[in-house]
């Protein structure tokens, strides 16, 4: 399973890209607003930051909504850096744009997927990635484990090579679930993936050796 950290906290990957398991960064227009970057420049030599840091694919996503857009913005992305993954909306043009970019040689990461049938159409079209919003499903009450099974099951039935990337991870028991059911990626904050550290008998396993070493030495 590839580990994304959701962010566009220089900070925040650094630290991820220190603990070495880190695969990937997934970013959108929020986590760039919530860090003060804005403006086409400064939003694009951003993204080139960030591909400085990791050695894995990062996921830059368009504005546009309509095809001509779409690709547009994909293109210009996408020869920012060879990491560059466009992300691109789970929409009728952005079904269009991802089967254009996957002819191309372009990858793409189908964002704000939240059913099956959404995620057999991006498969369908090429897409390198997709990407189910389980938190959010969770929010609205319904079990966002559940899409991420469906998905397994459907693409295993028909070999698609799209990578499924749990997105919108919201803890760190959602990345074992995502784990557990197969899922190729999963993206979420730096909190979720740092909470896999943490169990109370490590601490009291360490705390103890250590007061036993001090006791003799």
């Amino acid at each position: 399973m590839k580990f994304f950290i959701d962010t566009a906290n220089i900070d925040q990957i650094k630290e991820a890209q220190d603990l070495g398991i880190l695969d990937g960064v997934t970013t959108n227009p929020s986590l760039m607003a919530k860090e003060g970057i804005t403006g086409e420049e400064n939003i694009k030599n951003h993204y080139i930051k960030i591909c400085e840091i990791v050695d894995g694919d990062v996921s830059a996503e368009v504005i546009s909504t309509d095809f001509e857009g779409i690709v547009k913005e994909g293109e210009a992305l996408a020869q920012l850096h060879d990491q560059i993954v466009v992300k691109v909306p789970m929409i009728k043009e952005g079904i269009k744009a991802i089967k254009y970019f996957s002819e191309k040689g372009i990858r793409t990461n189908c964002t704000l997927v939240f059913s099956v049938g959404q995620a057999l159409l991006a498969a369908k079209a090429g897409a390198t990635y997709v990407s189910p919003f389980i938190g959010r499903l969770d929010d609205i009450s319904t079990d966002g484990l559940n899409l991420i099974e469906d998905i397994r099951l459907v693409y295993d039935n028909y070999m698609f090579e799209t990578q499924i990337l749990a997105a919108s991870v919201r803890h760190t028991m959602h990345i074992i679930d995502c784990a557990k059911l197969g899922a190729d990626v999963m993206t979420g904050p730096l909190s979720s993936i740092e909470g896999l550290l943490k169990h109370p008998l490590t601490d009291s396993g360490l705390e103890k050796f250590l007061a036993d070493y001090n006791k003799n030495n």
